[in-house]
């Protein structure tokens, strides 16, 4: 496919106008965020009234954390705790956009705090990326795909409501459930699978010098940084509204296949492909190519971590040499009893230690409310 000359600088000017002016990832993803939100009608206030409110989160900041009754509830399987609320819920309170559906598996957690009835946390689980190399190098080897992804599960959503998370220590509690036993077996009921393999990344890589994830040993541990050499990608209407225009001029046809597999990404990376071909002006070229080299510079490596629950020869099983899991000696340490226990002793001394100093954050934080104020990661 080859563009002629005016709309191949039509469609540079699309990311070279939409990248040009953002230097840092924290920046891309608030105005990702910031976009969603402005599209949403008769603003985000508006979206919230009614089905999507705050009354649902946590806002009980005087509430001790050994007097908190921690439960997890699966999205769709009780009363009222839909697909729905998760999204919608998640949306005011995550600090970036995200995508309500994702191909593989998927399971929502939404994780409330008994007493009060508030939400406290959401967590999504989805199959693991394809290739990653902090596992890789981990494994020591490739593994093959089908027994890999019987194996393994990713974290892809692991967010605590705000300020329970900054008070609490709300984003560890959240990523230690991931890797409990209740997290694996009701995946394996699920998806008839033997999960015996959590990994997640951090959101930010490089720009960050730490984590939610970090200070979680056994439960979750630090493997090393993933690597980075993709476009981040257009969002939303801007997204769209190219890839349409893209097909028109492809005979109504897509750039990819249909069933292809992370499609966004090669529907995006065709678009490049087609524009840095058919570009004749040396000027612009540069500019687009400029432009896309300082957006590969906003996918800085992530943090890579992961969890073999308490098993010590899951690297052997998900290679294929062994069949069958053997306990560690801190199998049971994985329980979410034990899990909210450890959580519980280390979120009461950072509770106190933030009320004696008079640090403690009592306003809930949302983006329906001030988003400009927000400065918490999630």
């Amino acid at each position: 496919m080859i563009l002629s000359e005016s709309e191949s600088v039509y469609a540079a000017d699309k990311f070279i106008n939409y990248f040009s002016n953002t230097g840092r990832i924290d920046e891309y993803l608030r105005n990702v965020k910031l976009d969603r939100i402005a599209e949403q009608p008769n603003d985000l206030s508006a979206f919230m009234e009614g089905a999507a409110t705050e009354d649902d989160l946590f806002s009980r900041f005087d509430m001790h954390p050994a007097d908190m009754r921690i439960k997890i509830y699966p999205a769709g399987e009780y009363g009222g705790l839909t697909n729905e609320f998760f999204n919608e819920r998640l949306q005011i309170t995550m600090s970036h956009a995200f995508e309500s559906s994702i191909p593989g598996k998927s399971l929502k957690w939404i994780v409330k705090e008994e007493n009060t009835g508030k939400v406290i946390g959401f967590i999504r689980f989805g199959s693991p990326t394809i290739n990653s190399k902090p596992r890789n190098d981990w494994l020591g080897d490739v593994p093959d795909l089908g027994r890999f992804n019987r194996h393994a599960i990713m974290g892809f959503i692991i967010v605590p409501t705000q300020p329970f998370g900054f008070n609490y220590l709300g984003g560890k509690l959240l990523a230690m459930l991931c890797c409990s036993h209740q997290a694996r077996e009701q995946l394996n009921a699920k998806y008839n699978s033997n999960i015996c393999l959590f990994e997640t990344t951090s959101l930010y890589g490089s720009t960050k010098s730490s984590s939610q994830y970090d200070g979680l040993k056994p439960y979750m541990r630090y493997k090393g940084l993933t690597d980075s050499d993709f476009t981040p990608l257009l969002h939303d209407s801007i997204f769209q509204d190219l890839n349409k225009w893209f097909m028109i001029r492809n005979n109504d046809k897509c750039l990819v296949k249909e069933d292809a597999s992370s499609r966004k990404l090669k529907i995006q990376s065709k678009m490049i492909s087609v524009i840095k071909k058919s570009l004749v002006d040396a000027d612009k070229l540069e500019s687009f190519n400029t432009a896309i080299r300082s957006a590969k510079d906003l996918t800085e490596q992530k943090r890579f971590y992961m969890s073999t629950y308490g098993f010590q020869n899951a690297r052997e099983v998900i290679l294929g040499e062994q069949d069958t899991l053997v306990k560690a000696e801190n199998y049971d340490r994985f329980s979410v009893n034990q899990i909210i226990s450890w959580w519980r002793k280390k979120a009461s001394r950072r509770y106190e230690t933030l009320r004696d100093d008079g640090r403690l954050r009592t306003k809930l934080e949302t983006w329906n409310k001030n988003p400009d104020e927000i400065d918490i990661i999630r």
